[in-house]
């Protein structure tokens, strides 16, 4: 694991990407009538505080300042300034901030859960060790779903998982991992084979839980890795495009898989969100956005930022913070800032202030007034 860790540092601003008690009670039950429950699963890109609470690297977590000096002003473990685009939906929603599954003390689901760990991906080999991969959250959510049997009768808690909406951003670190780490797993395969792998992993897990009486999925595809403040590094200032056309290659696979799902699974629903596409505009087209700042990253160092030592604690001391977050895309090397995952969180959602083309074939907000 030494080697490992050797690998992923010398790689280091890519790796970390992607880097409350009633018992059955009326009261509990009556939570669960009127509201559908957001449960979620994936990357850093939705990762809570998970990571929290495993035994990884700092490349990996995000529990120090300044991590979450915008909206909660201590660090929470997100990626982020503040807010995820999670926790946007979970507002949409009129749900609460949905903790994560790993948190001390958190046993009750009926808002639902988050179980995405950052840098995890769809195949366990993913930075195997590290992360808690989606395999594994599948299993977490599976005892919930046991929990919610337990606690409400089977009856109430199908209730649950069929109204609720299931929130996943995978596949990006499956990407990431074989140009930050030593391993040769990717060399094994064709670019196609290894998408179709990934792929094929996280559609599993979705017909898992649409066996388990799941309808209602939310999917956001890959970000434009290849452009982002630390794969441009590799790119010499431009987008690295080896990263950028796997990203590419994923989400027209992915687009493919879920519309089979769709014509071939009874009450199968989702909402896709196309972040890549979005995050490209934003990118060259920064001022149309509200922002100043589209290339370079908020906190880290070296050429756009792109390096991975916001905050000082992944190998270098040193990083540079600018004073006003909003005013940028990216808030490190492969995250964005708040008031980015605000934007998206709204195009998923489908405000009506969006005007986005970019989530298709229903908006999340459809899929939670399907009670």
């Amino acid at each position: 694991m030494k080697k490992k860790l050797e690998a992923r540092v010398f790689f280091f601003f890519v790796a970390a990407l992607l880097a409350s008690g009633s018992h059955g009670s009326k009261q509990s039950d009556n939570r669960t009538k009127n509201r559908a429950a957001l449960f979620i699963f994936g990357d850093s890109l939705l990762d809570a505080g998970n990571n929290n609470y495993i035994n990884t690297s700092t490349l990996d977590q995000a529990n120090f300042w300044p991590y979450g000096e915008t909206f909660f002003n201590f660090p929470t473990g997100r990626f982020c300034d503040g807010r995820l685009i999670s926790d946007f939906i979970a507002e949409y929603a009129n749900l609460p901030l949905i903790e994560p599954y790993l948190q001390p003390g958190n046993n009750q689901y009926y808002y639902g859960v988050n179980f995405a760990s950052a840098g995890a991906g769809a195949l366990v080999e993913t930075f195997q060790g590290f992360v808690i991969p989606l395999r594994t959250q599948a299993k977490y959510f599976n005892k919930v779903e046991r929990k919610l049997r337990q606690e409400l009768g089977r009856r109430e808690a199908k209730q649950v998982i069929s109204k609720a909406v299931y929130l996943f951003s995978i596949g990006n670190n499956d990407y990431i991992s074989p140009f930050a780490t030593s391993s040769h797993f990717f060399n094994s395969f064709t670019p196609s084979h290894y998408v179709s792998m990934v792929v094929g992993n996280f559609t599993s897990v979705i017909q898992e839980i649409y066996r388990k009486g799941g309808r209602k999925f939310g999917v956001i595809n890959s970000l434009p890795l290849g452009c982002v403040p630390g794969p441009r590094l590799l790119g010499n200032g431009t987008c690295f495009h080896k990263l950028s056309q796997l990203a590419v290659l994923h989400n027209r696979t992915l687009s493919l898989a879920l519309s089979h799902l769709h014509k071939h699974l009874p009450g199968f629903k989702y909402s896709l969100y196309d972040l890549y596409t979005e995050g490209i505009r934003r990118i060259n087209h920064p001022s149309k956005f509200g922002f100043k700042e589209g290339k370079r990253a908020c906190c880290g160092s070296g050429p756009y930022r792109g390096q991975a030592t916001c905050g000082g604690r992944r190998g270098q001391k040193y990083f540079e913070l600018c004073e006003e977050p909003n005013h940028y895309l990216f808030w490190d090397s492969v995250h964005f800032t708040e008031f980015a995952y605000k934007q998206f969180a709204a195009q998923l959602w489908g405000s009506h202030t969006s005007n986005s083309n970019s989530v298709k074939p229903y908006t999340l907000s459809h899929l939670f007034q399907d009670l």
